[in-house]
């Protein structure tokens, strides 16, 4: 191995938390390291949150070592308190199932599974038919209680009540690390900083009870300049599954964000290289524009290909001059029968998601921030037929500078 992964992930801004730095960077730079992160299943797509976790094992498995992604089959069953004033709402193993499976079909486009270079797994193999006894006297005995109290990721619940069900997890996710090493050696756990409490509840129980090395590593989080996470949108998550969250509105998402914001995700979202990525985050003003461009198209090229990435810049392009509308942008589409009458410009608004109300698509309207084929439209109760429809049989509705829809009809 050539340059030391840690030295590349530290570089480029992930490392926020380590066990034992030095001994890590040692680890990581003279042989091939087995390590995990954990994926819980409580949705059908993987999000712009994981995606920097993914963009680590991707470093993690270029410079030779051997990625676990572990699938929440058992701990989504609990579903981890950390950072959630409520508790999660419970699924069915089924939907669970269903969910983990997304997720490894996902995975499988970043992470190389074929030859053993990578391995997939999923506790609920040996969390969901456990002895409780069995476990209590075995790994419960490793936990103190106070100690685990103390811990950041209970701390919110602890005014509301934390239920005894949710402060299992912490003891699960740590089993999790001790079956990782016991059946594939794996001796370095990685996650999202909010994971710090839990991570360190593995790399104490495999050194307790195996009397063994093992690590933990932690990710900074992505935030906003106000420190709210990243990856959030009035429509809400902005997921990697193209059929949730289009390539082009991926792409615009990336190319809307804080200036102060771009190296720090040019440099944890691409694989550009640092000097090219200093480059572009020191741009000013109007220029830094252009370091957008590059960060949307760089980003939405590994998440969805570069064909894809080049229709949504197209796209984008296409909006912003003022020219020719493209396929590409956000669609709706109605039957002639739903037309017929025509449609009231709320309604559109609310049906192609750029208002979450009737009563916000209103405010929008009077406000001025809405315009239909570029004439500006402050009559709420404003009725579009198929007349209104341009040459390329789009009404293309615009809510403010950045947010574009075409409405058809089929």
């Amino acid at each position: 191995m050539s340059t030391n992964v840690y030295d590349i992930l530290l570089e480029r801004g992930f490392i926020e938390q380590t066990t034992h730095e030095q001994e890590i960077r040692e680890l990581l730079g003279k042989e091939k390291v087995t390590f995990y992160i954990g994926f819980d299943a409580t949705a059908d797509s993987l999000t712009a949150g994981h995606f920097l976790t993914v963009m680590a094992m991707m470093h993690m498995q270029k410079a030779g070592h051997k990625p676990i992604a572990l699938l929440g089959g058992g701990t989504t069953m609990i579903g981890d308190p950390t950072g959630k004033s409520d508790m999660r709402t419970i699924m069915t193993k089924e939907t669970i199932q269903h969910n983990a499976d997304c997720f490894h079909k996902q995975l499988a486009r970043f992470i190389d599974f074929d030859n053993d270079n990578a391995i997939i797994a999923n506790n609920a193999d040996w969390l969901l038919n456990l002895n409780y006894v069995d476990f209590l006297r075995e790994v419960g005995v490793h936990f103190s209680v106070n100690k685990m109290l103390t811990a950041e990721c209970y701390k919110q619940r602890m005014e509301k009540g934390l239920t005894f069900f949710e402060f299992n997890y912490m003891i699960m996710q740590s089993y999790d690390f001790l079956k990782l090493n016991q059946l594939f050696g794996c001796s370095l756990q990685l996650g999202g900083n909010d994971q710090w409490s839990n991570i360190l509840g593995g790399v104490d129980l495999i050194r307790k009870k195996e009397q063994k090395p093992a690590f933990g590593l932690t990710f900074k989080l992505l935030t906003t300049s106000e420190g709210i996470k990243m990856g959030k949108t009035m429509k809400g998550a902005v997921w990697l599954d193209p059929n949730k969250t289009s390539p082009y509105e991926f792409y615009q998402y990336w190319r809307n964000i804080e200036d102060v914001k771009v190296e720090e995700c040019l440099g944890l979202l691409t694989f550009l290289p640092m000097d090219e990525v200093r480059r572009l985050g020191a741009l000013k003003d109007a220029e830094i524009n252009y370091a957008k461009d590059v960060l949307a198209f760089e980003i939405t090229k590994i998440v969805h290909g570069e064909e894809e990435a080049k229709k949504a810049m197209e796209a984008s392009k296409a909006l912003f001059n003022g020219g020719m509308k493209s396929e590409d942008i956000p669609t709706t589409t109605y039957s002639a029968e739903q037309f017929a009458a025509g449609i009231d410009l709320i309604t559109l608004l609310v049906d192609g998601k750029m208002a979450v109300s009737r009563s916000d698509a209103r405010r929008n309207i009077v406000q001025g921030g809405v315009s239909v084929n570029d004439i500006k439209i402050t009559e709420f109760d404003k009725v579009f037929t198929s007349n209104d429809f341009d040459s390329d049989g789009c009404l293309l509705v615009r809510k403010g500078k950045k947010a574009y829809h075409c409405f058809k009809i089929n």
